[in-house]
């Protein structure tokens, strides 16, 4: 499907989500929401693709926040709808049966990092800067971003970027948990498609049964989370992915999953 501000390219099971607005620094604004939701939906839709990779346009931005000059004037009611929307998008993100990797190249601002943080990984540019500046605004985090935040860095990291508005370096955010991995700016895509080649090749079931059980076990007591993990553990053993990881197992070999 063609998009007017993303690009979606598949190819060996990952699909590359790319936030094409480079002249506006990748700034979302409605329509790019719903082409996301849309593209995000084609992902889970499609058997064939087992990764989801999300990067930005050129090597400024991922996406540097919202589009401000489309919010301005904006009522209360309208901007809800909106923010519901970005909602709707990253929760499909966040739940999706298939892993989620940002490649964040630039900018990763408001939205951006609030996009970021509902993938299930992150890599980062050396590049790259991070931040929440909605308190300079006069307004706050609208996309997850004062609940996903904490719930990765803790409060006291999270309070100290949301409240400061300011911004912090890649070597910040990986000392601090935010991202995983700082990479060269020219190697970020290629170091990023290794991993997702990697995620590709392994069993899907079992990849969309283990963060099925990391997701909704994260806020539930230990009782229930282990509950939770006892049972998507027992589900993979209907795959035949699972008869083949064993079997090669035993028979020492490389195993060749087939995705079912």
């Amino acid at each position: 499907m063609s998009y007017n501000n993303l690009l979606l390219e598949t190819g060996e099971g990952i699909a590359t989500i790319t936030f094409n607005r480079p002249k506006a620094l990748n700034a979302m604004n409605p329509e790019t929401t719903r082409e996301l939701k849309d593209a995000i939906t084609t992902c889970i839709e499609d058997e064939g693709i087992r990764v989801v990779v999300l990067t930005g346009a050129g090597d400024k931005a991922f996406v540097a926040g919202a589009d401000i000059p489309a919010m301005q004037s904006m009522e209360p009611s309208e901007v809800m709808h909106i923010i519901e929307n970005g909602h709707e998008a990253l929760r499909l993100i966040e739940t999706m049966p298939k892993p989620a990797i940002a490649a964040i190249n630039g900018f990763a601002l408001g939205g951006g990092l609030e996009i970021s943080l509902a993938c299930d990984i992150r890599f980062a540019s050396e590049k790259a800067t991070f931040g929440t500046p909605e308190i300079l605004l006069g307004i706050i985090p609208g996309w997850g971003g004062t609940q996903r935040l904490p719930r990765l860095i803790g409060m006291g990291l999270a309070k100290e970027i949301v409240l400061g508005g300011g911004q912090i370096d890649a070597q910040r955010a990986y000392e601090i948990g935010l991202v995983n991995r700082v990479y060269p700016a020219d190697q970020l895509i290629p170091e990023t498609r290794k991993f997702a080649a990697k995620l590709a090749g392994l069993p899907a079931f079992a990849l969309k049964m283990a963060k099925y059980s990391m997701n909704f076990g994260a806020d539930a007591s230990l009782d229930t989370a282990n509950r939770i993990e006892i049972a998507c553990c027992s589900e993979c053993f209907s795959t035949l992915d699972q008869k083949e990881g064993m079997k090669a197992f035993l028979e020492k070999r490389k195993p060749a999953f087939v995705g079912r």
